[in-house]
């Protein structure tokens, strides 16, 4: 399963509706218009997962 960074969604990345490679890794989209908004703005959303995960450290 993949997790779609704009929306949120979890999805298979074998059903995506779109894929987009940054910085050699690949991100699942549900729909285009989620891979556009991730191309122009890649580290907002890429920021958002990473600030996420270091909040719930004890």
């Amino acid at each position: 399963m993949a997790k779609d960074l704009v929306c949120g969604m979890e999805l298979d990345e074998k059903k995506a509706g779109a894929k987009s490679e940054y910085k050699g890794e690949t991100y699942y989209f549900c729909a285009q218009g989620c891979k556009v908004a991730f191309d122009k703005e890649p580290e907002k959303y890429l920021g958002k997962t990473q600030a996420g995960a270091h909040e719930h450290k004890h």
